[in-house]
């Protein structure tokens, strides 16, 4: 039974990614952003967590941000490693509420790749994304969010950046 549930794992993953469910963000190339909504705004709030395991400060660099659903916009997050050794930190966004987070479509994000942070080292990290312009008309406010959590002992250690 353990084996099928384990097994079930990447299926999961494909649903979550089709339908949103769980609040994953989808996404997307530059040149496939779409046309511009002109006659609307959405406030985009940003959330930063790191899981209990993790000694690391994360969080936004802005709280919220007014968009134009269909045009590209950049925000970053930062982190900054409070151990005495290196660790590495894996992202994972999420949408709120639930039905916007397949129309959250990232083009550049930390979260794509896991992140390695020498003892004391501290980063901005660039996300860009997209908010569709077929976004209900009734969602006016939605939230990203991000945990991080240690992954130190799962990967093989890539190099610090410098």
């Amino acid at each position: 039974m353990f084996a099928f549930g384990y097994a079930l794992v990447p299926l999961y993953e494909v649903f979550c990614e089709v339908t949103g469910f769980s609040g994953r963000t989808g996404v997307v190339d530059e040149v496939d952003t779409g046309i511009v909504d002109q006659s609307r705004w959405v406030t985009v709030q940003f959330v930063g967590i790191t899981n209990s395991s993790l000694d690391w400060d994360f969080g936004p660099n802005q709280k919220t941000m007014l968009v134009r659903p269909g045009a590209l916009y950049e925000t970053s997050f930062s982190a900054r490693n409070r151990s005495s050794t290196t660790t590495i930190g894996s992202a994972r966004p999420s949408v709120s509420p639930i039905e916007a987070s397949r129309y959250f479509n990232k083009t550049e994000c930390f979260c794509f790749t896991s992140q390695a942070f020498s003892s004391g080292e501290s980063r901005d990290m660039p996300v860009r994304f997209v908010v569709d312009a077929n976004l209900p008309s009734d969602v006016n406010m939605l939230t990203l969010s991000y945990t991080f959590f240690n992954v130190t002992d799962s990967v093989s250690e890539p190099e610090p950046s410098t």
